[in-house]
């Protein structure tokens, strides 16, 4: 038997160019349907879908120990290209086929909906009811080999362009029977294949940090499930890993967290529910019940990124379906019925009925693991990325309005983290609101001149990388800044009082405030999540301010600012600080700066090796930028010749990113008591004597 056939009525004779008739018409059976349109059961022919051809042979693994059946799994990548899974489940059955007259091994390496998930007997829920993942395999591959451990013995049978027989080295021989290779007290499944490189690309390419990801996932969704992977290709240095979760979905989401700070501990929620659908049952189509077990894990976190992620069974589904979407309404739902209720903190904004929040809101922070078990999930496409059975949508709906509920309420929970939460959600809808309102409109305000910049800013003529934008303190040192610049490529934008806190403020008190919505609309990239670094009308941002406590107090404001609203700036390193000196003296028709009393002492000391006497240098001490002529500060800050800038950058290391973002929140942040324990706690690294208070 073979299971590749090809059928086409034979030409009519003499047919004219062009004709359309009966004869015309081409059929396609078993395993070639597949492989003349790939695309329809694995998606494509590059690297995703020789990816996918894997995944199909890991499904049916995990599927056996999902259903208790086995414990472990090795996938194995060979040095000659082929790929192999193995397991010790139960084993594919041997036995004659009832209606094939071949065995069952052979039937499901061969005929697409065939095997052991149909009708729920052999499993009572598996990663999907299509029926072709093993015989896809067999259908894109030029050689396959299966072993199976089952009754007592090892039995094995080959594929050579999909035709069932055996090896015996390089020789293929034809043939339906099962070899007997030995007896075994074992049982399990092995699957090798070689993918067949005229069907996929050349660059098609079986990616280790892919699998690795995958298999995880596949432990995390079946607890006890041991599998390893192992690289034997050329060149390869990866050794050979092991995953194994014992808490399932809960750990799932503590890896999903990483460290990132929690707003909440992982909550975990489940149900089992039925519904009732349709389907064909010898023929007519009939109304069965289908039990649901639904399994939530899901936790809130500090930063603003979301995570849901869903499976079926043990199927992830990157495109979600009906089961994310009763999640999605249903925590919506809870959260502004139970959580938000009434609270005070969004009073106003209810009299203009916008204190309701949306899915972006609740989910803000949330990192989250949605899986549901059935039999027969139907999914929209072969590759299974998205659940189409409607009835799933409304049990997960119904087991997370009522599970949420609870929590909410402070059955199961702890008080701080569900006010947590409602700070966090509330804090989303406020913001929402106020970008709407606020970054939209405000800056068309009276603030902005004619040209739709701030009025007090003097732009330079032309803008790109080598453009700057001095930011200075005040319009006294405006004056001279403005007369010592080189206008051509040089904007200067005076700030007239403090900036707002940015480490401390809510998003609305940034945007009411005056100097930040004059720095946002001059730089021109937008704010927060939607900065652009490249649509920035400069190439360089200079922070000018006095060298003295205000002016260092002023700089640290507008660099939390940038740093929290503009961050990508600092990352590509186009923020500097000038360093202008705190001292200044003539001698000999020569000027000397000095940034520091220690620095205009040693010049002092340098000066005086001669005859000169210390008391005849007159030293003048700056109070400001403003106290500067024109060309003192164009010597200091301006000339690129002359000048001393310093670039303030974020390491590209994550966990530098981390620090510096911890240290801007305890210094700048809202937390006092945090400050001043930092402050009291390294109070030993500071000479009390050299403070300027």
């Amino acid at each position: 038997m073979t299971a590749v056939t090809k059928t086409k009525t034979p030409p009519k004779k003499n047919a004219p160019n062009g004709s359309y008739d009966a004869h015309d018409i081409e059929t396609l059976e078993g395993l070639e349907a597949v492989r003349k349109r790939p695309g329809m059961y694995i998606g494509g022919t590059g690297s995703a879908g020789l990816m996918h051809l894997v995944w199909e042979l890991i499904d049916n693994s995990v599927d056996e120990a999902a259903a208790g059946e086995a414990n472990r799994v090795y996938v194995t990548f060979h040095r000659d290209g082929s790929v192999e899974v193995a397991d010790n489940g139960r084993g594919i059955p041997i036995g004659k086929h009832p209606k094939r007259g071949v065995s069952a091994l052979e039937v499901v390496l061969t005929e697409l909906h065939a095997g052991g998930k149909f009708g729920g007997g052999a499993y009572a829920s598996s990663g999907g009811l299509h029926g072709v993942g093993a015989s896809v395999v067999n259908a894109l591959s030029r050689k396959l080999t299966a072993e199976v451990d089952r009754e007592g013995s090892t039995w094995a049978l080959d594929f050579n362009e999909r035709v069932a027989g055996h090896y015996s080295g390089s020789k293929f021989t034809k043939s339906h029977e099962l070899k007997k290779l030995g007896r075994t007290k074992k049982t399990g499944t092995r699957v090798r294949f070689w993918p067949d490189t005229d069907i996929f690309d050349p660059d098609a390419a079986i990616h280790w940090d892919e699998v690795e990801r995958r298999v995880k996932l596949a432990c995390f969704l079946v607890p006890g499930l041991k599998i390893t992977v192992e690289d034997k290709r050329t060149g390869s240095k990866k050794a050979p890993v092991e995953f194994l979760s014992r808490g399932g979905l809960k750990d799932l989401v503590n890896d999903l967290t990483g460290e990132s700070d929690t707003v909440t501990e992982v909550i975990t929620l489940s149900g089992i529910d039925h519904f009732e659908e349709k389907v064909p049952v010898n023929g007519k189509m009939t109304l069965v019940d289908r039990e649901c077990t639904v399994d939530i894990a899901m936790r809130w976190v500090a930063g603003y990124d979301s995570q849901v992620i869903s499976f079926v069974n043990t199927i992830p589904t990157g495109q979600g379906g009906t089961h994310i979407a009763g999640f999605d309404k249903s925590l919506t739902r809870a959260v502004n019925d139970v959580l938000l209720k009434d609270m005070r903190k969004l009073a106003k904004l209810a009299k203009a009925n916008k204190h309701r929040a949306g899915k972006d809101d609740v989910q803000e922070g949330l990192v989250a693991v949605v899986k549901v078990t059935f039999p027969e999930p139907q999914f929209r496409g072969q590759t299974k990325q998205e659940l189409g059975t409607p009835g799933v949508e409304k049990i997960v709906y119904d087991v997370v309005k009522q599970g949420m509920a609870d929590w909410f309420n402070g059955i199961g929970s702890k008080k701080t983290h569900v006010n947590g939460v409602r700070d966090k959600i509330a804090n989303a809808i406020l913001n929402r609101v106020s970008t709407k309102q606020a970054l939209d409109n405000k800056r068309k305000l009276g603030s902005l001149g004619s040209t739709g910049m701030p009025g007090k800013l003097a732009d330079c003529r032309s803008h790109g990388p080598e453009s700057e934008l001095l930011i200075v303190e005040g319009d006294s040192a405006a004056g001279p800044a403005k007369q010592g610049r080189n206008a051509e490529y040089m904007a200067v934008l005076p700030l007239r009082g403090k900036v707002v806190n940015a480490g401390k403020a809510t998003l609305k008190q940034v945007l009411d405030n005056t100097e930040a919505q004059a720095l946002f609309t001059a730089i021109g990239g937008g704010t927060g999540a939607e900065f652009d670094v490249e649509a920035t009308r400069y190439g360089r941002i200079i922070i000018l301010c006095d060298a003295d406590v205000d002016g260092s107090h002023i700089r640290c404001l507008v660099l939390t600012l940038l740093y929290k609203y503009m961050r990508p700036l600092i990352e590509a390193g186009r923020v500097f600080a000038a360093q202008p000196p705190l001292f200044s003296t003539k001698v000999g028709g020569e000027t000397y700066r000095a940034f520091t009393e220690e620095h205009r002492d040693e010049i002092t000391a340098e000066l005086t090796k001669g005859n000169r006497k210390a008391e005849n240098i007159n030293w003048q001490r700056f109070k400001g930028l403003g106290e500067m002529n024109v060309n003192e500060l164009e010597h200091a800050a301006l000339n690129p010749d002359t000048r001393i800038l310093r670039r303030l950058t974020i390491d590209d290391a994550e966990a530098e990113r981390k620090r510096a973002e911890k240290m801007f929140d305890v210094l700048m942040g809202s937390d006092v008591a945090v400050r001043r324990d930092y402050i009291v706690k390294n109070s030993e690294l500071f000479d009390a004597d050299a403070l300027d208070i």
